[in-house]
């Protein structure tokens, strides 16, 4: 017996940010605290990354944790409940196991009845490569509602005798909420995405997965903690970063002088800096806060947004550029009019 099948075809939508949420956990690891752990010094941290704190969660705090406190304070600043969800993209490196998703995790903690979600890996371009996943889901007329997370316990791959790395990373999340536009509104405009695989081994972390599985001698051998070829990473993030951005304004009839505000990730302060000089975008249009809660991963772009509004500096009808680079490589820059 045939049937007749008629799909469900939506009128194409643009998509919008609504609200931002963001969660630190309280307790603090100083350059200070630092300088009795490994030798380095907190003259040295700043002058080379432009970190003086990073937040770090307690024993048994996770990354839904972290997750699920970003979407409560983003459903909290929106006025609505959690069962109004349509859908849940967690971006993350740090999930609290390899299955179930974090999504899953965070769907039950914050009472997301009803909605579906899933994790994305992409390491630090992380959020960027979920805000534009879950853009489309807005854009393709079957959802009004979908929360964007991007967060990491990074502390829990992070060997504190590697000053290389322990010094640069900290625990953070961050949540936006896409909703359709309305009216003139213009929201989210373009995107270019790119990964290099050939950058895998620069930034990454070698066991844990099929390739080595867990056993007493990755464990031995620390492979379960972050690897970086720092100056490797810095060459290719400033240059990638910089030639997206760039070629995402061409494509759209703009200039730096067109963008309001400039939201990179914040990997390390010279590479935020020198990524805005070859773009020529003035500091003074730049959201930079590092200096308190280090690299996050997923999680610094939307804590960028949520200081930016903090401060009064992101406001409806700008033109937004956002940027981010991280192992893989993966690389993105997008496009956004704040709404």
């Amino acid at each position: 017996m045939s049937v007749t099948l008629t799909p469900r075809i939506h009128a194409r939508v643009a998509a919008k940010i609504t609200c931002v949420g963001a969660y630190a956990p309280p307790r603090l690891l100083t350059n200070a605290d630092l300088e009795k752990m490994v030798t380095t010094n907190d003259q040295w941290i700043v002058e080379r990354t432009g970190i003086r704190q990073r937040h770090l969660v307690d024993a048994g705090v996770a990354t839904s944790d972290l997750a699920a406190a970003a979407a409560r304070d983003c459903l909290a600043q929106r006025g609505i409940q959690a069962s109004e969800l349509d859908a849940i993209l967690v971006a993350t490196v740090t999930p609290d196991m390899m299955f179930p998703a974090t999504a899953c995790l965070v769907q039950e903690k914050i009472g997301a009845v009803g909605a579906w979600g899933f994790d994305l890996s992409a390491a630090c371009s992380g959020f960027l490569y979920a805000l534009q996943v879950g853009a489309k889901l807005i854009e393709s007329g079957v959802h009004s509602k979908v929360m964007v997370i991007g967060a990491d316990v990074m502390s829990s791959i992070l060997d504190y005798t590697d000053r290389s790395t322990c010094i640069l990373f900290g625990d953070g999340a961050g949540a936006v909420l896409l909703e359709p536009a309305v009216a003139d509104e213009v929201g989210m405009v373009d995107f270019i995405h790119e990964i290099d695989g050939t950058g895998a081994t620069s930034l990454y972390m070698p066991a844990g997965g099929s390739l080595h599985p867990a056993t007493a001698e990755t464990v031995a051998t620390k492979m379960h903690f972050v690897h970086q070829e720092g100056g490797a990473v810095f060459k290719v993030a400033v240059r990638k970063m910089a030639e997206l951005s760039e070629a995402l304004l061409q494509r759209n009839g703009l200039t730096a002088a067109d963008v309001d505000l400039f939201i990179p990730h914040q990997a390390n302060k010279r590479i935020i800096l020198a990524t805005a000089e070859r773009l020529g975008m003035p500091e003074e249009k730049i959201v930079i806060n590092i200096g308190e809660y280090g690299n996050t991963t997923a999680g610094t772009i939307p804590l960028a947004m949520h200081t930016a509004l903090q401060e009064g500096r992101l406001k409806k009808g700008m033109t937004v550029l956002l940027a981010a680079f991280g192992g893989g490589y993966t690389i993105g820059s997008t496009l956004l009019r704040w709404e």
